[in-house]
């Protein structure tokens, strides 16, 4: 056995045996890729080679919209909007069978996209539909189950710190404003799909119908709603109009939702303090994971992972079809155990030279390596997104398995037909040329 294979068995060995004594997932990647440059120290360079390619690999002007995006959804969430995107949805779809899922799977795509947080989605949104809907008879598993699903779509829904990071990961080969742009599509796909079994699970179990807003309603709470709204256009039309980089976008996302949470009277400049601590912690453990996986990175590329890998699937499963399955399965196994992040920064340097010698455009595999692993956070042992919803709507991870799993195979079936039909991805891309 060469001395690369067995480096890479202890690499691998040795994440899973950390992962599995909850040691946290940063921590892990850091240790195992000490520990498989320990293997090789005779013709690597020194240990310090970690340290340095830790620092240099959040040297860069992208990942500084990550921080402010992440204080943004900070301000946002404590901010008074989440309620007035809830209203708004209400009295939109309220009056259908189901209407209050229907409500929480449109404020979490509203409130998700404007944030960049599933998270934030789940916690603003998740702590106030759960209860609403627990009154009008749905059991608040069922609302576990939309809310943890339904809050994934803001991660496709510009803007996305995950994308940021795949384009990163990319290596250039996939600019930001593309990412930002594919992703609209697929995200509202994703959401209607999850209206779409919404819609089946209310007639066979007759939930009841809320109210019709009259046109006047609508148009009042639209008008509330409607400067919460403006900052996803802002944001995004400015990056795709060139106005402005990722990085200024989320400092002007900052800026507009910190003047607009004072104007609303939700937040007052002494809870601004407390938001920015909340949002700092995130900060740290996300630019920490992005270091440890950066390592972890260039560990595989320096041993010549991605290339083996590549020839492996491409001499192996000479049909692109069967390949994109395996790849797909390999990143749905990933999701499950690790972070949206770190695998995002490990697993593309993998996988995106094996499907752009396929053909396959960068920013359609950023869309579906994204997709992948948001099905990851809604799935144990590491499913983020499956705690936070839980914990919002008051019951235990293992009662949400159950009625989560139709939610988690209509998320499946939508990741294949983005996977094979790339014009979902692709379409608003090349009418911008992007």
């Amino acid at each position: 056995m060469s001395i690369e294979v067995l480096s890479i068995i202890v690499l691998l060995l040795s994440f899973i045996a950390l992962l599995l004594l909850k040691v946290p997932v940063a921590f892990s990647i850091g240790i195992a890729t000490t520990l498989s440059l320990l293997m090789n120290i005779d013709r690597m360079p020194a240990l310090t080679t970690i340290a340095q390619r830790m620092t240099t690999g959040i040297d860069s002007f992208a990942l500084l919209a990550i921080p402010f995006f992440i204080l943004a959804g900070e301000i946002m969430k404590q901010g008074g909007i989440a309620n007035r995107l809830i209203n708004f949805a209400k009295s939109l779809v309220a009056s259908l069978p189901g209407g209050l899922a229907y409500v929480n799977v449109l404020a979490s795509m509203l409130f998700g996209a404007i944030s960049g947080s599933a998270l934030a989605a789940a916690s603003a949104i998740g702590s106030t539909m759960t209860d609403r809907m627990e009154k009008e008879g749905y059991p608040r598993t069922f609302s576990a189950s939309v809310n943890i699903t339904s809050s994934t779509t803001g991660l496709l829904i510009p803007p996305s710190n995950i994308l940021i990071v795949y384009a990163l990961a990319s290596g250039g080969t996939a600019s930001v404003a593309a990412l930002f742009i594919a992703g609209y599509l697929p995200g509202i796909f994703l959401g209607i799909a999850i209206m779409g079994y919404i819609a089946f699970i209310a007639v066979s179990r007759k939930y009841t119908k809320g109210n019709r807003a009259s046109f006047s309603e609508i148009w009042t709470y639209f008008r509330k709603a409607f400067f919460s709204l403006l900052l996803l256009f802002i944001v995004v039309g400015g990056i795709v109009a060139g106005i402005f980089t990722a990085t200024e976008a989320s400092v002007i996302a900052v800026l507009y939702a910190a003047i607009l949470s004072l104007i609303y009277g939700d937040m007052n400049i002494k809870d601004f303090p407390e938001v920015l601590l909340s949002s700092a912690k995130t900060t740290a453990v996300v630019m920490f994971l992005i270091c440890t996986s950066m390592a972890m990175s260039w560990l595989f590329s320096f041993e010549g992972i991605p290339e083996m890998i590549s020839t492996f699937l491409l001499e192996q499963l000479n049909n692109k079809f069967a390949i994109f399955l395996a790849i797909n399965i390999i990143l749905l196994i990933v999701g499950t155990f690790m972070d949206m992040t770190p695998a995002v920064l490990i697993f593309t340097p993998i996988f995106l030279p094996v499907v752009t010698a396929l053909g396959m455009d960068p920013v359609h595999f950023g869309i579906i390596i994204v997709l992948n692993l948001c099905i990851g956070i809604c799935t144990p042992p590491v499913g983020t997104l499956l705690f936070v919803g839980s914990g919002v709507a008051k019951v235990s991870v293992s009662e949400v398995i159950k009625p989560l799993l139709p939610f988690l195979a209509i998320m499946v079936i939508v990741l294949m037909l983005i996977s094979y039909i790339p014009e979902i991805s692709m379409f608003l891309p090349s009418l911008f040329n992007l």
